[in-house]
């Protein structure tokens, strides 16, 4: 098995595998190499051609007439490009995959981010503070007198799962089923999975895709305040004309929202405190200097990239840093390696609160596509953060639990767990 490649190691580029396990548990000197020795880099092996440097992702994501979104093939098939025949025939039995948000150019693409961004305002998400807070403070009493927690399972992944429940107008006593599903999708998008894991992931998302139709229907009935029933009461302009949306498209626009929702602001708020508690004095300065919240958040969300990497794919022939791109090749912007460019961020790799660019880094995309739900995302951690540092004064990381250890995933990057201490409460 390949390991992590140290910053002296020589082997040529082509002979690492970037998917790697025990890569991708540290894949910052292979990063570095990519910037610096070839910041668009097709891989022999795949086909698939990397862009790591911050400028040139930049590029890409502006130019979305030359660089496709029309992805959902690499996406769904978690970048292999094909799907195992049994998968294909249960995925057959559910809707047409239709291409919204994500996977969509201009126009497509705008109508229905227009549609989302209705559902979206910032006054729905100002407005959900309170009730945001009042979320995390539950939850919290449930481990506080405990002494312990996992926290990514116990408090990050629920924050925005019962967020994004009660968003969409779901019932929070489905959320350990939603759960399992969201698991399903993202097994399927990450990539690396087993023929196996692929035909499960695949029979949960023709499950998700049933409740939700149940869904759609009850809102063109008896629509509510909630996301789904602006999106099922919306309308697409075609031809001259408004019509609603059917289920595939509502499902498409959804599912986007239902998954991208959860695990990233998990991963987000899962690193942000352990940042803080790995360090002496920190979660002190975090209570008393309510601002270094906003630099925690933005600091935590550049070094970490939760949606690691993205795709697009070539429209036409193009050269990209002096690289010719044929039409039709899938590109793969590396945001955690453009995250960490010496050209944009000074010592890019230490973790720095006091970072006056922060804010500046490709967490949420960019362009057209930069994320839908990044004011949300932002507000559940500016919420959650304080109220856990100042509710438990003494969390410290658990003995034997001290690395950072991320689930290993081509896309997505983050904690697997965090297991911490406190006195409790």
């Amino acid at each position: 098995m390949m390991h992590p490649i140290e910053a002296h190691d020589t082997r040529p580029l082509e002979e690492i595998d970037s998917a790697d396990p025990a890569l991708l548990q540290d894949p910052y000197a292979y990063f570095a190499r990519l910037r610096s020795e070839a910041p668009v880099f097709r891989d022999p092996k795949t086909g698939v051609v990397a862009v790591s440097s911050y400028e040139l992702v930049q590029e890409v994501m502006r130019k979305p007439k030359e660089f496709s979104s029309n992805i959902a093939l690499m996406l769904k098939s978690g970048g292999i490009g094909k799907f195992d025949p049994e998968e294909k025939a249960i995925m057959d039995q559910g809707l047409p995959w239709i291409d919204t948000m994500l996977t969509a150019d201009p126009p497509r693409h705008s109508q229905y981010k227009r549609l989302a961004m209705a559902a979206f305002t910032p006054n729905r998400v100002n407005a959900m503070a309170g009730y945001i807070g009042e979320v995390v403070d539950s939850l919290i009493d449930q481990f506080a007198s405990r002494g312990h927690v996992e926290l990514k399972a116990e408090f990050a992944d629920l924050v925005p799962a019962i967020v994004t429940a009660d968003l969409l107008g779901l019932p929070r006593e489905d959320i350990p089923q939603f759960r399992i599903w969201l698991a399903g999708a993202l097994t399927r998008l990450a990539g690396g999975a087993s023929r196996e894991q692929r035909i499960d992931a695949a029979r949960k998302e023709i499950e998700l895709q049933q409740y939700f139709i149940a869904q759609f229907a009850r809102r063109r009935q008896q629509p509510a305040d909630d996301v789904l029933s602006v999106l099922v009461n919306g309308s697409y302009e075609q031809d001259g004309a408004a019509r609603p949306l059917d289920d595939a498209e509502l499902m498409g626009m959804t599912h986007q929202i239902f998954v991208a929702g959860q695990e990233t602001t998990a991963h987000a708020l899962t690193y942000a405190v352990y940042q803080i508690v790995k360090q002496p004095g920190l979660q002190h300065r975090m209570v008393a200097e309510p601002e270094l919240v906003t630099k925690l958040i933005e600091e935590s969300l550049r070094h970490l990239s939760p949606v690691n990497n993205g795709w697009r794919v070539a429209a036409a022939d193009v050269a990209l840093g002096g690289v010719a791109i044929r039409a039709g090749e899938p590109i793969f912007l590396r945001f955690g390696a453009a995250n960490r460019d010496a050209a944009r961020f000074d010592n890019p790799e230490a973790f720095d609160l006091e970072r006056a660019n922060a804010r500046e880094h490709l967490a949420f995309g960019g362009g057209i596509h930069t994320c839908l739900g990044m004011v949300l995302a932002r507000k559940e951690m500016a919420l959650a953060l304080p109220k856990l540092f100042a509710r438990l004064p003494s969390l410290r990381l658990a003995p034997g639990h001290e690395a950072f250890r991320v689930k290993p995933s081509p896309l997505l990057r983050g904690a697997a767990e965090l297991q911490l201490e406190f006195e409790p409460q």
